[in-house]
């Protein structure tokens, strides 16, 4: 609307309109990095934000060859000093690309002006260029996986940054050809469409696991739970191997709910699935199955007294005080183990093996808890397998 107004109104137009388009550029590459939180990232974003700045007020506003030079100098000093003088604490492909980026168009700028110091839309063309490449470089490194908006976002970029080269190259080698302006701005469109297909890609993803997952611990809920059960059995079933199952029930939940608040229960479930997952291996399984309820899949091999290990010490670690919300909270659990092929040999009768056990030790420690405490024991002697009863 301005571009037109005499004097310095439009000088002054034209300086907030490029402004207006390089430096949602270099915000956009700022917010898809992984270490925005750094120290030395609000550094990099301010040399960019106010390299390429200076760089459009000297190209635009009449000024002398030095203070175009200098600014010239400044778009790759800038960012190389930042990035050097943080180099013992932090040092990110990412950030050295951006460098390199910048260097190279340092380089270009200074070589411009001596060739065609009369004209400054090649300059121009070449930061626009290079904030939109360095948008697409961004991007693509923060979504490495080949999903349809990814590579749609990636190429609109690509595509957009390349506005800037094709342009300038066609108004040299072929003036008379005319194209409408529309055309340059399919690529925003595209970059447009891109963004909209990855946030449903991500909110599709998200319902996938909200569907597999339980919303309160991040645990695999029943469902899959049972899946991995299948997946386990199956693979103990063709290796001639054992698998062990074993279902853990809080004590005193409910007395934690009723007397702390619901927040409380919450943040202990929460710490259980936490203490449980970092004492199992990664291949085994710890789910939710129940409001108070755990379960967790032993991949084999394994063996009764390796379970009995992982319970006892999943046990032990419940025993513990735990600070919670300013409460020191006391619980114990209740555990049954079941093994295949010992026990059962389908998952239904291998979760009813263990469910019956865990009730079993459940009423077991509820009578002990009358007459004093006791060792709770995980698997009463009767449910040993016939060969370690011989064995014993």
């Amino acid at each position: 609307m301005f571009l037109t107004a005499p004097g310095r109104w439009g000088i002054l137009a034209t300086v907030v309109g490029l402004v207006a388009i390089i430096w949602p550029g270099i915000l956009f590459m700022w917010g898809s990095i992984p270490y925005a939180k750094i120290p030395s990232a609000p550094w990099m974003l301010g040399a960019l934000l106010t390299a390429n700045t200076l760089y459009v007020c000297a190209l635009v506003i009449p000024s002398p060859p030095w203070l175009l030079t200098a600014a010239a100098i400044l778009i790759g000093a800038g960012p190389l000093i930042v990035a050097s003088s943080n180099l013992p604490r932090f040092s990110h492909p990412l950030r050295w690309g951006t460098v390199a980026l910048y260097l190279a168009l340092s380089v270009f700028l200074l070589s411009a002006q001596s060739w065609r110091p009369d004209d400054g839309n090649l300059e121009l063309n070449a930061v626009l260029f290079t904030v939109y490449f360095g948008c697409c470089i961004h991007f693509g490194y923060r979504y490495r996986n080949a999903t349809a908006g990814t590579c749609i976002t990636i190429a609109g970029f690509l595509a957009w940054s390349g506005v800037f080269v094709v342009s300038p190259m066609l108004t040299m080698y072929f003036p008379a050809m005319h194209i409408e302006s529309e055309v340059w701005n399919l690529p925003k469109y595209v970059v447009a469409v891109g963004m909209i297909l990855l946030l449903l890609e991500e909110q599709i993803e998200h319902n996938k696991h909200l569907a597999l997952h339980d919303v309160l611990t991040g645990l695999p809920n029943r469902r899959l739970f049972q899946d991995r059960l299948e997946g386990a059995v199956e693979r103990a079933r063709r290796s001639g191997i054992r698998a062990a199952l074993l279902m853990v029930d809080l004590d005193h939940f409910k007395q934690v709910n009723d007397t702390l608040g619901h927040h409380v229960g919450d943040l202990l479930l929460e710490r259980v699935a936490s203490l449980f997952n970092a004492r199992v291996r990664r291949s085994d399984t710890v789910a939710r199955t129940g409001g108070d309820e755990f379960s967790v899949i032993l991949e084999g091999p394994t063996s009764w007294e390796e379970a009995e290990m992982v319970g006892r010490s999943l046990l032990e670690m419940l025993t513990d005080p735990m600070e919670l919300n300013g409460h020191i909270v006391r619980i114990g659990a209740s555990m049954g183990i079941s093994i295949f092929p010992d026990d059962a040999t389908d998952n239904e009768a291998l979760c009813v093996s263990a469910d019956v056990r865990m009730y079993d030790n459940k009423r077991a420690n509820a009578l002990r808890t009358e007459h004093g405490p006791t060792v709770t024991p995980i698997r009463p002697l009767e449910s040993k397998p016939k060969s370690e009863m011989k064995l014993a």
